[in-house]
This record gives C-alpha cells, sequence and structure tokens, in this order.
C-alpha cells in the first residue's frame, strides 16, 4: 500500500510539472515570456498604415524608433515594389522584403533575388501589370485594378513597352482577380503561384517565393535564428512570413486565416496595435 502511494504521489507530481511545462510553452508562445526579439519584420497596409494613410500614426513612429534604439532590426516585409515602399520621415529600416519576399535589399545591396520565367506573362488576356526592380507598368486597367493601385496611393501606368520590359526580369505580376477565377488563371502558367491580402486582386510570383522564402533568406544573410525572429501583418499573403518565424503576431484586423496561424494578437491598426503590443510585452 506504501508503494502504491508513493507511485501515485509520483506521478501527481509528474503530472503537475508536465502541466506547468505546458502552459509555461503556450504563454511563451503567446507572447507573455518571450524573449527579446533580434530581427521583426513588418507587413505595410493594415498594419504599420491604416488604409487610405500615408504616414504613420505618432506612437507606431514612436515605437519604430525605440525598437531600433533598443537594438532590435526592423524591416519592411510588403507585396508593394521597391519603387511603392513610402518613406516614413526619422525612421530608417535595417532591410526591405519587396514584391512579397521576390526581392529583398539591404540599402543598395540585393540580400535576395526571385525573378519569375518569361513564360508566367504570357497568355494571361486581361489588364495585367508586370514588376520590374525599377518599373511598375501595364498593358491595360479595370476599376478593380486601379482600386488596388490606389492602397498604395499609386496609379495604373499603361505602357507602350510592356511585351519588351515583360521580357525582363519580372518579380511579381498584378491583375483583379476573384478567388473563383484562380485556378483559371494559373492554368496556362508555370511554376506560379498566387497570393492575396484583397478579395478582388492578386500578386503572381513564383512558385517558389513568397514572404517566408524572402524571411528565410534574410534571416540567413543576418545570422539570426527564426526563434528571434518575430512578424507583424494582416492579410493572408502573410500567412507564409508567420510560418517563417516563431512569433507571428496578427493585426486585430487581420483575416481570420492569418489569426489561425498567428501566435498571438494584438490591436488593431487604427488603434496602434504595434505600439500597443510592443509596450505590453516590454520590448519598447
Amino acid at each position: 500500500m506504501l508503494i502504491l502511494e508513493e507511485t501515485r504521489s509520483l506521478k501527481e507530481d509528474f503530472d503537475r510539472i508536465s502541466n506547468n511545462k505546458s502552459r509555461n510553452h503556450i504563454k511563451q508562445k503567446r507572447g507573455n515570456y518571450m524573449n527579446r526579439p533580434a530581427i521583426i519584420f513588418f507587413d505595410i497596409d493594415g498594419t504599420l498604415l491604416d488604409f487610405g494613410k500615408k504616414d504613420l500614426s505618432p506612437k507606431t513612429r514612436e515605437a519604430l524608433l525605440k525598437l531600433r534604439a533598443n537594438g532590435i532590426r526592423i524591416c519592411i516585409a510588403t507585396g508593394r515594389s521597391p519603387l511603392a515602399v513610402p518613406k516614413f520621415e526619422g525612421v530608417e529600416f535595417d532591410a526591405y522584403l519587396t514584391y512579397n519576399g521576390c526581392y529583398c535589399y539591404e540599402g543598395s545591396k540585393t540580400i535576395y533575388s526571385n525573378p519569375m520565367s518569361l513564360e508566367n506573362a504570357a497568355s494571361m488576356e486581361r489588364a495585367l501589370s508586370v514588376a520590374t526592380k525599377d518599373r511598375l507598368i501595364s498593358n491595360g486597367t479595370d476599376p478593380d485594378l486601379e482600386e488596388y493601385y490606389a492602397f498604395g496611393n499609386q496609379k495604373v501606368t499603361i505602357s507602350d513597352d510592356f511585351c519588351e520590359v515583360s521580357r525582363g526580369e519580372v518579380y511579381q505580376l498584378l491583375m483583379a482577380c476573384r478567388k473563383e477565377e484562380y485556378a483559371q488563371v494559373l492554368q496556362n502558367t508555370q511554376e506560379a503561384k498566387i497570393t492575396s491580402w484583397w478579395d478582388r486582386a492578386v500578386d503572381i510570383i513564383p512558385a517558389g517565393g513568397g514572404k517566408g522564402t524572402g524571411i528565410s533568406k534574410m534571416l540567413e544573410y543576418y545570422g539570426i535564428d527564426r526563434s528571434q525572429a518575430m512578424a507583424f501583418g494582416d492579410g493572408n499573403n502573410d500567412i507564409e512570413m508567420f510560418q517563417a518565424v516563431d512569433m507571428g503576431v496578427a493585426m486585430e484586423n487581420a483575416s481570420d486565416d492569418l489569426k489561425a496561424v498567428a501566435a498571438d494578437t494584438c490591436d488593431h491598426v487604427a488603434e496602434d496595435g504595434v505600439y500597443r503590443y510592443c509596450v505590453k510585452h516590454s520590448l519598447i
């Protein structure tokens, strides 16, 4: 009987320790006991910038400045082209991941470049934009494509040299498209995939591309392990980004799909979600 009681006591102690470890693991995953990250990646639209806004809120600007002052690298991770990445007065980012991870750079130095094969742009008979390192032009336009551009405070540029530019290094295609059209759009293309954060337009990138790929290349470049990396985002094109870091934080205004894979959530972009999260978790 004594042996049985001692065995039961030992089992209870083991279960209690195991449960505590499990709870602590969950707390760490949710950010309560998270170590200070070495690098943080930020989406722009819906994360750093509220839709329709052209500049950071004072609190978001303060958060970015303090993070960098605390020795944390801050990087942009966006579907935008390098030309469409906004400049925020007083804020300097360490590196930029653009075209959904297909072109990443630090200053004038290219960290990672993954252009598309030419055939991907060949057989799409609709208004289409091609994005190179230096240009973003279209063969036509439509209302949805124009609204898609407007999110980044840009306008569609229709160019006569569309075909010539398409024969160069193209990193991304942009077009108006609904989800039910995805399969049709890709049926005549090879080695390409769709990534999107809006329900009326898409970005088409190399099949091996995506924010996750770009982040992996940037972490390798800086010699930083994924366990020391964090990311903030709001759209479905941020899913792969969250899968490439240990701490993905979804905005309150994020898609349900992104929240499902996020390690934690923060307040709405309009309520300074990034700033509040950084304060709450003693990052600034």
